[in-house]
């Protein structure tokens, strides 16, 4: 016989399902007397249903918190990466965020210029960037290049 799905033989997968909590059946069910419910109270009470940001007669937190006037955005800065074996393919003598920005090849909304040390460089280039890699900065060097921080 072979095992095809039909609808007359779907069963639900080993251990997803569990018996519903029966409660009120007596005390040897276990959830017997209160049913779960406690002693007394408001929610031992049949129709009990708070609102949505009740804590139980307490001041409630967004009664208690001060209201913000306004907002401030925090804009982290985003940073555009380049390997060394991209800036030799550039052909560009001067590189920098905005000259790479100009070219295309970096997106518009980058803030940062990160130099990393990808790939080979046998030309003499000027990279003006906030950040290089120890590996990428001895290779621009070793090429007879000129690395500024900026």
């Amino acid at each position: 016989m072979t095992d095809t799905i039909k609808l007359d033989n779907l069963q639900p997968a080993e251990g997803s399902t569990h018996k519903t909590k029966r409660v009120g059946r007596g005390r040897s069910s276990g959830h017997g007397k209160t049913s779960c419910r406690g002693h007394n109270g408001e929610g031992q009470r049949s129709g009990n249903s708070s609102k949505r940001g009740f804590e139980g007669g307490q001041m409630p937190a967004y009664r208690r918190l001060p209201k913000l006037k306004g907002f401030q955005v925090y804009k982290k800065p985003v940073s555009a990466e380049i390997n060394v074996g991209r800036l030799a393919q550039l052909g560009m003598k001067e590189i920098s965020l905005e000259a790479l920005k100009e070219a295309r090849r970096i997106h518009p909304s980058s803030d940062l210029l990160r130099v990393l040390g990808n790939g080979e460089i046998t030309e003499a280039i000027t990279v003006k960037a906030n950040y290089f890699s120890p590996s990428a900065k001895e290779k621009i060097e070793k090429a007879g290049g000129k690395v500024e921080l900026v």
